[in-house]
């Protein structure tokens, strides 16, 4: 590496990661916002105009307030903790591409290109988890370390299906470089029409991986006590929190990579404005706009899950489904290869609408079961 390579790919993580804690930022507002115009009220409106700079008054108060320590807290992990979280949700936005090379200070618009890309993110992504045990464990408070345990457990439990859900797509692209999958896309359409129950299963766990309702369980405001958060305050709290809000963006990110085509717009627009499909940051920016909406209004719409549901949902449900997606996928790869992928897509569509059937129907007789267990 020359040092003019070095230095480049320095200043586009530094942009980066600026880019990310700006938008970090104003989520916090975007999410008020709109979950006070779902519930029929204003939201922050009164720091600047429209509310604009209450994201500037949220990092003056987090930053200047009281900083409580736990009496009983391991005092090196419970600092460590929230720069593991933080540290970790960054990096990982780095492998995400965001334009064809050339247009970025004449290098390739991402930090940094790996053939193994997926394999990369997915693995990084679970070392998150540790930042979210080490703090429920160093607190020294049982709150912060149920929201712990409670997390390692979530987080393992989903990642298999996670796995799982985007293996069919690697067998059907036969790469696991992020740029190979966006290519691939350009040319034979989005990997959602073909990886239906895959994206299905895939955005379930980014839910679950990301803490976000329904699957918010290791904070569980109204059972732990904000879990494992309970004895953080200030500026480490606040980092928890900005890594939360980056791990959404960048599941985002990665599920418009993987199943939307990434970077690239529909093909069929280049007929009209010719190269408006390859414009970068754009089409990218549009699609995380689009799911960053889905995670708000999901939380304004589902409430919580059981503990106990959530861990069933979890192993006999998502993991066998999504297993059924790769056997699936291999089966069609490996015995029909000159087959059009749409037919695999036909194929998943009308198992999902099997599924669908069948989990409305199990739902509809637990309903009648307690119903009548209520009545007696």
């Amino acid at each position: 590496m020359t040092a003019a390579h070095f230095w480049i790919t320095l200043l586009k993580a530094v942009l980066v990661a600026l880019a990310l804690l700006t938008t970090f930022a104003y989520m916090t507002l975007v999410e008020r916002r709109l979950l006070a115009r779902m519930q029929i009220r204003r939201g922050p409106n009164r720091v600047g105009p429209l509310g604009l700079l209450q994201p500037l008054a949220d990092a003056i108060k987090s930053v200047f307030k009281e900083d409580v320590l736990a009496t009983n807290r391991d005092r090196v992990v419970f600092f460590l903790a929230p720069l593991i979280s933080i540290t970790t949700a960054l990096t990982v936005f780095g492998a995400i591409p965001a334009g064809r090379p050339g247009g970025f200070f004449g290098a390739n618009p991402w930090v940094f290109n790996l053939d193994i890309g997926v394999i990369f993110i997915l693995a990084f992504t679970s070392l998150g988890v540790y930042g979210i045990f080490l703090a429920g464990w160093a607190s020294g408070s049982k709150y912060s370390l149920l929201g712990g345990l409670r997390s390692s457990a979530q987080v393992i439990s989903y990642e298999l299906g996670q796995g799982l859900s985007i293996l069919g797509l690697l067998i059907l692209v036969g790469s696991a470089n992020l740029r190979s999958i966006v290519h691939w896309q350009y040319h034979h359409g989005w990997l959602i029409a073909f990886q239906l129950i895959g994206f299905a299963c895939f955005l379930i766990s980014s839910f679950a991986e990301t803490n976000r309702t329904p699957f918010d369980l290791p904070e569980a405001e109204q059972e732990l006590v904000a879990g494992y958060l309970t004895e953080y305050s200030s500026l480490k709290w606040a980092l928890f929190q900005m890594s939360e809000y980056v791990n959404m963006i960048t599941a985002s990110a990665l599920i418009s990579t993987l199943f939307l085509g990434g970077y690239r717009g529909p093909a069929f627009l280049d007929a009209v404005v010719p190269g408006i499909s390859g414009w970068p940051y754009l089409w990218l920016l549009l699609k995380i706009a689009l799911f960053l909406f889905l995670f708000i209004w999901v939380r304004a719409t589902f409430p919580r899950l059981r503990y106990d549901q959530l861990m069933r949902f979890g192993w006999k449900v998502l993991f066998p489904v999504a297993l059924l997606n790769a056997l699936l996928t291999a089966a069609f790869v490996g015995l029909l290869p000159g087959l059009s992928p749409w037919i695999l897509g036909l194929v998943s569509l009308l198992i999902l609408i099997a599924l669908l059937a069948l989990g409305d129907r199990l739902l509809a007789g637990n309903r009648k079961l307690a119903r009548g267990s209520a009545g007696d």
